[in-house]
């Protein structure tokens, strides 16, 4: 017998024959004698419906009110299903943010987990009740409801995970796992029986929409076991493949990966844009004076690359921010012009970020060389280039994009099952 969190999204709960189809795959875990809670989101389309209300009502709206209006859709699907559960025959119970309690910091619309208390949850599970729980959702200090940010109820259901020692959080969506690349682009992509923790992390930070970033990052803290798998797979189908787990990806420690891949897969992210300084004055204090007002102004920079002119005097300056930040980012820095002191300043949003991620690249030379090979064969220019451990980015045009994906996904032999 396991302790398992499952994780339900807004198109597996979007509409009532789906909640029912839900219920289906809850009652058979209990079947099978594991002690159930179940994260679900808002039904799907409910939250922007409810985010447009609040606009219309007032522009400038209360954050916390906000919350409150915004984190009712969460609580009609755990009704929703508890009610199914219960015409399963499965003793179920619906939970809120602030019964677990589920606390948060104070930063309404975009909260922070602080700490889970699971006790009280645990001994409802051992006593054979399912907990239905409204994701995205927590209470803060003041004991006023806090939403978690959009996407927020992957982060709800890894953290009573957590929180309740479960042997595995299964996130059930509309994928049936992690594939090697975006198969739209790539046909021949391969689904992966296990990523690493970090790998995720990358990938989901580069582009990949499986997983939320902070999902992945509290679930990598804590150690807790993520499945990715498909909640339209038949409630009935066979649950445990050749490798011993159900059909999906598991998400886990690097030790549980015995033969690690030198690539894992393939991302890429089109919410990029270049920004670009030309002919700044190379001294100390300059990169604070260019990256200080954008921090100030809450845009976020990605890649960075300076060069420098042959005498050493001035140096062009270029980064990436995303592209809903693009025009605040140029209006920022055209403001900080003279305590800047460039001469020029250019920009492009026509471009997109192509990363190779893998844990195997730590131990293997000419990874990167591979890459920029294969990509200058097919007559792709690179703009700019991040590397970590275990990642190697490049910002090229966004013409390219399909080109860039597929060339990489063969040349590291992510084609071949």
């Amino acid at each position: 017998m396991a302790r398992i969190v499952m994780k339900f999204g807004g198109t597996s709960v979007a509409n009532l024959e789906r909640i029912q189809n839900v219920a289906r795959h809850v009652k058979r875990e209990v079947d099978a004698g594991h002690e159930v809670a179940v994260v679900v989101s808002a039904m799907a389309g409910v939250t922007n419906q409810l985010v447009a209300w609040c606009k219309e009502a007032m522009p400038q709206f209360d954050q916390k009110e906000y919350d409150t209006v915004v984190a009712s859709g969460e609580q009609v699907t755990s009704g929703l299903l508890a009610i199914a559960l219960q015409a399963l025959g499965v003793k179920a119970r619906s939970f809120q943010g602030w019964q677990i309690p589920l606390r948060t910091d104070s930063t309404h619309g975009s909260a922070r987990i602080a700490g889970i208390e699971g006790e009280g949850l645990i001994s409802d599970l051992k006593s054979g009740t399912v907990a239905t729980i409204a994701g995205f959702q927590g209470v803060a200090p003041t004991g006023r409801i806090a939403t978690l940010g959009r996407g927020g109820s992957d982060t709800s259901a890894v953290a009573i995970a957590a929180g309740v020692k479960a042997d595995r959080c299964d996130i059930y969506t509309d994928v049936d796992g992690v594939y090697t690349t975006d198969p739209r682009i790539v046909p021949q992509a391969r689904r992966l029986e296990k990523v690493a923790f970090e790998e995720m992390l990358e990938m989901a930070s580069l582009g990949a929409k499986v997983l939320q970033v902070r999902s992945v990052e509290l679930a990598m803290v804590h150690n807790v076991r993520v499945f990715v798998r498909s909640s339209f797979d038949a409630p009935d189908a066979p649950q445990i493949g050749s490798n011993g787990l159900p059909p999906g990806t598991l998400i886990c420690s690097e030790e549980e990966i015995v033969e690690k891949q030198v690539v894992t897969g393939i991302a890429y992210s089109k919410d990029e844009a270049q920004v670009t300084l030309r002919g700044v004055q190379d001294k100390p204090g300059v990169a604070a004076s260019v990256f200080g007002p954008l921090a100030a102004a809450n845009i976020n920079v990605d890649m960075i690359v300076q060069n420098i002119s042959d005498d050493g005097t001035t140096t062009d300056l270029t980064f990436t921010v995303p592209v809903a930040d693009y025009e605040r980012a140029m209006a920022v820095l055209s403001q900080s012009k003279a305590d800047i002191g460039y001469a020029k300043l250019d920009g492009a949003t026509d471009v997109v970020k192509v990363s190779v991620v893998g844990i195997g690249m730590r131990s293997h030379a000419g990874v990167a060389a591979k890459a920029f090979a294969a990509l200058a064969g097919k007559g792709i220019n690179i703009r700019v280039i991040a590397t970590s451990e275990i990642k190697i980015s490049v910002l090229i045009d966004a013409a390219h994009t399909e080109l860039a994906v597929r060339t990489l996904h063969s040349i590291y032999g992510l084609d071949h099952a």
